[in-house]
């Protein structure tokens, strides 16, 4: 992935090139992609000073100028990659990407904060995702449904930062993920019939393990005829086949600090929308305690998602994201737990970068004021994902 960094007389062309393609912008009320780029296209070439450019510059100067403006600048190219799943920028001068699970630096460098700066500000702003001095880090979904933060300085000393989680668009069924070795036939049959019989599944993980991706996927055995409420801080789901689907996404604060509406709120609202189903794009902070409540009220067979290094991790972060959302005691909390979450999925991620699942629990009743989990699958060095 080599780019060399933009030359002074190209940078030169491609601002003068924006201030041309702004005036003339500013006589339509409204311009699609492929207008704007046959303005592009039309300004290079009625200008007597980029007229008589070689055809493949003239290219180049309209396709750097369209990312700039209307995508991602310089990180385009790593956005049309299909290989390239993520892409970090640690400041104008620092790019790294990762392709087929493996992180590789990259030659793509900003010309300096500003460039960088700019170009964040531009996505958040058009997204009305606050993003300033005030509020120096956010995260926003990106027109084609991938995931972006950002911090700004002073919380970033060496420059802005930006990381994109690609949404490939490829939405994998269970076969693809038992032909890589993500998931065993076994395996794969005994969650599809715990999904179809309504069982509260938990899928947790670290960061980028696949957890959503999962969620996706064992989604696809609910049956048509539910009702389901999905909610999430970033929508990112996409469930299929489902007709009765309802579809919610929190939201931060504005710049007043209103206007903000949280996971618990949603999760409370679903319950007066008659679902069948809620399913929770991540439980991370107190909405652990309504979720919980949803659970205990006729809700049973709902999908949610955590972070945490084991089955058993992941029930005793419940425990404290619970209790910090309620006033029950910690032996009220726990057994609620027991009886609310049926089975836990821990998805990891290997050094080598491919992601599988390691380890599938049933939760049982308390004992001695412990969780108790029985372990159905686990995962076993060279022979991969064994029943227990």
């Amino acid at each position: 992935m080599k780019t060399s960094k933009t030359s002074l007389s190209e940078e030169s062309a491609l601002s003068d090139l924006t201030t041309m393609t702004l005036q003339v912008m500013h006589t339509y009320e409204e311009l699609d992609d492929h207008s704007f780029q046959e303005i592009i296209a039309d300004l290079i070439n009625q200008s007597e000073k980029y007229r008589k450019l070689p055809l493949e510059e003239k290219r180049h100067l309209a396709v750097t100028l369209f990312n700039r403006m209307r995508r991602l600048d310089i990180l385009q190219p790593l956005m049309d990659e299909e290989s390239v799943t993520e892409i970090m920028v640690n400041g104008p001068s620092r790019i790294f990407y990762e392709k087929d699970g493996q992180l590789y630096p990259s030659e793509l460098q900003f010309e300096n904060a500003d460039q960088l700066q700019q170009l964040i500000l531009h996505f958040f702003s058009a997204a009305n995702r606050p993003l300033n001095e005030a509020f120096p880090i956010a995260d926003l979904r990106l027109p084609d449904g991938s995931r972006a933060n950002a911090v700004l300085p002073p919380i970033a000393p060496d420059g802005p930062i930006f990381t994109i989680r690609k949404f490939t668009g490829i939405r994998p069924d269970i076969q693809s993920l038992i032909q890589s070795g993500f998931i065993t036939s076994e395996a794969a049959r005994y969650l599809s019939r715990s999904v179809k019989s309504r069982k509260t599944i938990f899928l947790c993980g670290g960061t980028g393990s696949g957890k959503t991706t999962f969620l996706n996927v064992l989604s696809s055995f609910i049956p048509k005829t539910e009702r389901v409420v999905t909610i999430e801080d970033s929508a990112e789901l996409s469930l299929q086949g489902i007709a009765n689907l309802v579809r919610l996404e929190s939201r931060l604060p504005g710049p007043d600090g209103h206007g903000g509406v949280d996971i618990g709120q949603l999760i409370r609202t679903a319950l007066r929308m008659r679902p069948d189903r809620i399913v929770v794009g991540e439980v991370r902070g107190s909405e652990a305690a309504d979720m919980l409540h949803a659970l205990h009220t006729g809700h049973p067979g709902s999908l949610c998602t955590g972070h945490a290094n084991s089955c058993l991790e992941m029930l005793e972060r419940l425990v404290t994201m619970v209790m910090a959302g309620s006033t029950l005691p910690y032996d009220a909390v726990i057994r609620q737990i027991a009886m609310g979450v049926d089975i836990l999925v821990h998805i990891t991620r290997g050094r080598n970068g491919l992601r599988y699942i390691d380890e599938i629990c049933e939760v049982r009743p308390i004992r001695d004021e412990q969780f108790q989990i029985e372990p159905q699958f686990l995962y076993k060095e060279d022979i991969g994902l064994e029943a227990c």
